[in-house]
């Protein structure tokens, strides 16, 4: 029986990596300092919003053993240091909590166990920590919010950051990563750790270049949804690129990477324009459906407007750099009822949260998908129609079709299309 992996730090990237891995068949020590939320995680309270994640936990949580005491790490052949790293508004990353469970868990290493930094550092983050290097190793982490569970169990491929790439790895590392049948990609710790920077600026140029593109469609009469199809059968392009448009860049870690990019750039003295452009682009695309709302209610004193959606995407309640609250800030003017499946309406001071997304509607002279959650799609448009004030649908994701929207009388405005007037005027 192999020994247990320790996962310290549960807040999202823990908590998704424990569940994920004791899914996998590997046994977990699962530690967080914070005791309270090892009693709320024991009963089922989880505090992040993932997709499947509360039934992995109660079908495979058998081979779990959450604890907030430290000395159980004692027996793991691996610690994986795991908390989330928070960003502030210009994307910085502040990695004190990262030192604060290094600092906890390293003298609980046993003689022959390895440390693993899998939360999110800067180049050079990892070489300088006090651990010997022979047992050290910084992993990447490609987890997507709402998508985080599904990424830990089906991995393309484990980058790993060592001291010495061409030795092997250690039996219990090796036995763990080998559970999930993907490639180990072994590089020195500064590779690894600007890889998972190079992935998400790779990421945002292809975000960029289609949000450009497809407000470029709308406003010369082409519609970007009969465009990407050609892009993706092209081979170097391919058919799982970013090429659904949307409100810019946000949640968090693609800024924190832009920005950590800029800043590597300026320190070495080579150009990041284009990572700037990239930033630049996401502001630009962020202010759309804001755009679009003074344009349509420019006539309107005192608009009143329902707002869908508070995530900063669907299946997360993180709202982290989420363009709805970004334009409930600029519509302070506006009156707004919001709704959002899992997020609360308090994150939203001054708007009037309401218990159903038809709700939102009520004498609205815009309704705005801001969020485009699959439950949305269900929405009868013919009667949400019936209790708006006026007839303007900003929908930027494309939920709607466009001809369900024309049928139920309003206006419907979405990125890469021109807008389309309903047939009532």
């Amino acid at each position: 029986m192999h020994e247990p992996i320790g996962i310290a730090g549960l807040s999202h990237l823990g908590l998704c990596t424990a569940i994920g891995s004791a899914a996998k068949g590997a046994t977990i020590v699962a530690f967080d300092p914070d005791a309270t939320l090892i009693a709320a995680i024991k009963t089922g309270q989880l505090p992040v919003n993932e997709p499947g994640l509360e039934a992995a936990l109660a079908e495979h949580g058998c081979r779990i053993a959450f604890t907030s005491d430290p000395a159980h790490l004692t027996r793991c052949a691996a610690i994986y240091v795991a908390v989330d790293v928070p960003t502030d508004d210009g994307g910085a990353s502040d990695s004190t909590s990262v030192g604060a469970i290094v600092a906890a868990v390293t003298p609980r290493l046993g003689p022959t166990a390895a440390l693993v930094i899998l939360s999110q550092v800067s180049p050079g983050y990892t070489r300088q920590l006090p651990v010997p290097h022979d047992r050290l190793y910084c992993q990447v982490e490609t987890l997507i919010f709402g998508r985080a569970l599904e990424r830990v169990l089906s991995p393309e491929r484990f980058i790993l950051g060592c001291a010495d790439p061409s030795r092997p790895l250690p039996a219990g590392i090796a036995n763990y990563l080998g559970r999930f049948g993907c490639p180990v990609l072994r590089m020195r710790y500064e590779s690894a750790e600007l890889a998972k920077i190079a992935i998400n600026c790779l990421l945002a140029a292809s975000v960029s270049t289609t949000n450009t593109l497809a407000e470029l469609a709308g406003a010369i009469g082409a519609d970007w949804a009969e465009i990407a199809p050609a892009l993706r059968l092209d081979a170097r392009i391919g058919p799982k690129a970013y090429l659904a448009a949307g409100l810019g860049i946000a949640g968090g870690n693609l800024e924190r990477d832009l920005a950590t990019a800029r800043r590597l750039a300026t320190r070495a003295g080579t150009d990041a324009g284009v990572i700037a452009a990239f930033a630049e682009n996401s502001r630009h695309m962020a202010g759309w459906a804001w755009r679009m709302l003074c344009r349509t209610l420019a006539d309107r004193t005192k608009p009143r407007i329902g707002v869908l959606g508070l995530a900063y995407k669907p299946g997360t309640n993180s709202v982290k750099n989420s363009p709805s609250l970004a334009l409930l800030r600029m519509a302070r003017e506006c009156s707004a009822s919001v709704h959002d499946p899992v997020v609360p309406g308090s994150v939203a001071p001054g708007t009037n949260a309401v218990a159903r997304p038809e709700m939102v509607a009520e004498g609205a002279d815009a309704v705005l998908v801001m969020t485009p959650w699959d439950e949305y799609r269900a929405l009868d448009l013919a009667a949400l129609a019936t209790r708006m004030r006026g007839r303007v649908m900003i929908d930027p994701y494309r939920l709607f079709d466009g001809a369900a929207v024309d049928a139920a009388g309003l206006d419907h405005y979405a990125i890469g299309r021109p807008p389309m007037r309903a047939s009532h005027g």
